[in-house]
This record gives C-alpha cells, structure tokens and sequence, in this order.
C-alpha cells in the first residue's frame, strides 16, 4: 500500500483523483451522458434490425447512391477513412499511447488500447446482433466502428484538458462533447459519403462510443487505485 495513503486517507484519495483518466469532477454528467447515448445505440438497433435499405432520415439526409464525394474533398473522406481502418487506427493508437507514456501518463495509455478496444468490440457485436446492411447481405452497417473509434480517441484526448484547474464541470463536458461532435461529425460525414455507412449508422456509432469509453475509463480508475491498495504500486 502506498504509505502516504495509508497515513492519511484523504491525502490518498486527493493522489487517486489527481491520476483518474475520467476526471471525479465530470463522472455524473459524463455517466448519464452514457446512459443517454446508450439508450439511442438500443433505440436505432431495434429500428433498423435486420435492414438493408436506409431509412427515412437517412434518405432525407443524403441520397443513398454507392458513392456521393467527388474532387478534392473525395481525398479528404478518403484520408478520415484511413484513420479507421486496421493499418491507420493502429498507428493512431500507437501515436497516442507513445506520447501518453512520455508523459508519464500510464493510466491514459491504458485507456487507450482499453478504450478502443472496448468501442471496437462493442461495434463489431451490435454489428452482429442488429444485422443491418448496406450494398449487399455481406456488409453489416449498424453502427458504423469508424466513427466510432475516432469518437473514442476524441474523448479520450479531450478528458485530461477538462479536468485543468479553473474549467468548471459544465465547461469540462462541453468540451468533452464539442470534441467527440467534432470527431464523429468528420468520420460520419466521410463515411457517408463514401457510401460506407448510412447517417443513422454514424449516429449509432457516435452513441456507442459515448456509451463505453465513460465506462471504461471509469474502469480503468478502480482497477488502477485497486492495484495500487493490494500491490504497492501506483499507476498514474
């Protein structure tokens, strides 16, 4: 057990705090923004379960044609799609991972691989369990793994520059959610418009990724002080 804890609990606590990925400040607000986001994530599956043709608000959103980005901006859609697809969201999370440990910073590097691995899996079961597809019997949609991942990663980045001393809870969740909007919204747009995924199933990805990366950052903290009580050791 770490010593200083031990002699004074709350100076013990203060040390947990300070080191939690998921800022103490911002755990209601980001909790029931899960809640929520997990409750359209269920909601959007039960609607489009077993679909192959896009819905109404995806029809009123988009034309649903096979590919809608022409020109330069085809290379930009291309470029975001890159970043979640197997070789490019490796090194994305190895980018992000790496400067996490340069920065001393273990728990984040852990909320890293953990975060992204959770949203992934989650989006490749709820994939199976809805069985929505776009172009064909063999293309799952629902919900769309891109956007989620880079939601994830956007949150994750985002949570330490909430937690900063005179950023208020309100403010702090702000930009946690302007972010991961900012995020989503980009790998949405680019995937729709490479005719990857319907809008509702960027949406559906968005939710998921609010949905786990609170939880699992939250996770992180009580295994991480858990560790630190039984093992002797401090992950920070």
């Amino acid at each position: 057990m770490d010593r200083l804890a031990g002699a004074d609990p709350e100076a013990g606590r203060a040390r947990s705090a300070a080191r939690a990925v998921l800022p103490p400040a911002l755990r209601a607000r980001l909790g029931a923004v899960a809640v929520l986001a997990a409750l359209v994530v269920v909601v959007l599956g039960v609607l489009f379960a077993g679909h192959g043709e896009p819905g109404r608000v995806d029809r009123w959103l988009v034309a649903p044609t096979a590919d809608s980005v022409r020109g330069p901006w085809r290379h930009v859609a291309l470029a975001l799609d890159f970043l979640g697809e197997p070789v490019g969201s490796v090194l994305l999370v190895v980018a992000c991972g790496a400067v996490c440990l340069l920065r001393r910073r273990l728990r984040a590097a852990v909320l890293v691989v953990a975060g992204v691995g959770v949203t992934v899996g989650a989006t490749t079961l709820l994939k199976q369990v809805v069985g929505r597809t776009i172009h064909g019997a063999g293309n799952l949609s629902y919900p769309s793994g891109h956007t989620a991942f880079l939601t994830t990663l956007a949150v994750m980045a985002t949570l330490p520059a909430a937690d900063r001393p005179g950023v208020g809870r309100a403010a702090g969740t702000a930009l946690v959610l302007a972010a991961s909007l900012a995020a989503g919204a980009a790998m949405g747009w680019a995937e729709v418009a490479l005719g990857a995924h319907y809008p509702t199933d960027a949406l559906g990805g968005w939710c998921t990724a609010l949905a786990v990366t609170p939880a699992t950052a939250w996770l992180v903290d009580r295994l991480a002080d858990r560790t630190a009580v039984t093992g002797g050791g401090r992950l920070r």
